[in-house]
């Protein structure tokens, strides 16, 4: 039976892989490769056996599912000494490590994570916004925008309590959170965040492609619209985001 290392491959830059994570690209014999891992894919050396096992976040985008990645990543540590599961950012923010990790434990096999850097800290960083400043924002907040919302006799649960996050009065940053940003915006001005807010919405970044588009809650869904966004993005809202102007 061999190792799987669930490995984080931070926001795609190829600089900011860890030693530890390249490393294990060159050991591996075998790679589990996520979509979002961007440049970092050129990092694995030719000859490898590479399994793409993305999920697009583009409608009608290539979908492996959670369930299938299981299955190959027990399958695979039957057969390899060195399995890689190389994951967008850091596999347990957001990155469903954490239950690829119960599955492997369950099926025991052996593991080891390897953390990256999350794209909720440095793809606002690319693009000059700081999360955090003594005169801005004390506290931050880190959401999924595909949070679970499950209905039960009629009725619809929500997985994030939108009227304590609107209190806090800090930075807030979701993740996958475009297809589901005309939801969130209002659930935090329902919630009583003001209209007047300033959102960032950060696509594609570390990319040739990466933009930023600058609103705020009021008006950020229909300039998002306008301006054709597409996934990866990253929203950031809270004051911070006035900060951009003055860094770039």
């Amino acid at each position: 039976m061999g190792k799987v290392y669930l490995v984080g491959a931070g926001p795609g830059d190829p600089e900011l892989l860890s030693l530890k994570a390249f490393r294990l690209l060159k050991e591996a014999d075998v790679i589990l490769v996520d979509e979002l891992v961007l440049g970092v894919r050129d990092m694995i050396p030719p000859g490898k056996r590479v399994i793409d096992v993305g999920k697009s976040g583009k409608e009608g985008g290539k979908r492996t599912s959670q369930a299938e990645i299981n299955r190959l990543m027990v399958e695979l540590a039957r057969k390899y000494e060195c399995v890689v599961r190389l994951k967008g950012g850091d596999p347990f923010i957001f990155g469903r490590g954490g239950e690829e990790a119960e599955f492997l434990r369950e099926h025991g096999v052996e593991f080891e994570v390897v953390p990256g850097i999350s794209a909720a800290t440095a793809v606002p960083a690319f693009f000059g916004i700081p999360l955090t400043h003594r005169e801005y924002a004390s506290s931050l907040t880190i959401l999924t925008g595909h949070g679970k919302e499950e209905g039960g006799a009629g009725e619809e649960r929500e997985s994030v309590n939108w009227s304590a996050v609107a209190k806090l009065r800090g930075t807030i940053v979701i993740l996958m959170g475009v297809g589901t940003l005309e939801r969130n915006v209002r659930r935090l001005l329902e919630a009583g965040m003001p209209a007047e807010t300033p959102v960032a919405i950060l696509e594609k970044g570390f990319t040739p492609e990466a933009r930023a588009i600058v609103g705020t809650l009021g008006d950020i869904v229909e300039k998002a619209r306008k301006n054709s966004v597409e996934p990866p993005a990253v929203v950031v809202i809270g004051d911070v985001v006035r900060l951009r102007e003055k860094l770039l």
